[in-house]
């Protein structure tokens, strides 16, 4: 494991396992939480979503909900290296059983989930590694139902994942009575294919999804400058 500051004071603690790149920054700049926000991050990882969210104007609470402790010591070791109060709550849990958190009550629920269904691509030999990347602890449907029985009326849900997925991810959203709002595709450069979407659903919202501008991460072999305000890191997480 080794620490990283992500901002003067703060810092990750990352390992091989629980690690994160540039879609985590991409989903935090995208999924436009307010200072006033109750806001959950399922499946959080070693919490770069959580951290990421206390650079500038932190929400004013965040449940961070991992189901591999390993990645939510991760977490606390970097809460305690960063000091101070952060307004996280590391929670070791089943997404699908979260009765301890507050049903109907949040703003924000954002979630990076696992890119590969279950039965899809090669495992790997690590359990760890499974978890995090097929969805083993739990399918796209229960992120979604998770989701929602979390969120108030018109509280918001995003979450990133593969392009080959957006049809699975609205479809579950839908069946959990979140209504998909807002698209962005990401095309790593103009001329290549998009290799990551952010989506934003509302719960009990109406039918009508807007779907903004290709976000571009670089072009001419440098990052564009709506990637790099969101990022804050030059190519480092390219």
């Amino acid at each position: 494991m080794e620490f990283e500051e992500l901002k003067s004071g703060l810092w990750v603690c990352r390992s091989k396992v629980h690690n994160f790149g540039t879609d985590a920054f991409l989903l935090t700049g995208f999924c436009g939480y307010r200072a006033k926000d109750r806001v959950c991050d399922l499946g959080t990882g070693c919490g770069i979503i959580p951290l990421l969210m206390q650079r500038y104007r932190p929400p004013k609470s965040v449940y961070a909900v991992d189901i591999q402790p390993d990645a939510i010591e991760q977490l606390r070791l970097g809460m305690e290296k960063s000091g101070g109060t952060l307004a996280i709550e590391p929670i070791c849990a089943d997404l699908r059983e979260l009765s301890m958190l507050p049903q109907g009550q949040l703003d924000l629920v954002t979630c990076n989930p696992p890119y590969k269904a279950n039965a899809a691509g090669i495992l790997s030999e690590d359990p760890q590694k499974q978890i995090a990347r097929h969805e083993i602890a739990g399918g796209i449907g229960d992120i979604c139902a998770a989701a929602s029985r979390l969120l108030k009326y018109h509280g918001r849900f995003c979450l990133c994942c593969r392009p080959e997925r957006l049809a699975d991810v609205m479809c579950a959203m839908r069946a959990n009575g979140i209504e998909p709002k807002r698209l962005r595709l990401v095309c790593k450069t103009p001329e290549s294919a998009p290799w990551l979407f952010l989506l934003e659903g509302k719960k009990g919202g109406k039918p009508f999804l807007q779907i903004e501008p290709a976000l571009f991460v670089r072009s001419g072999g440098e990052m564009t400058a709506e990637a790099a305000q969101i990022c804050h890191f030059g190519d480092k997480y390219i």
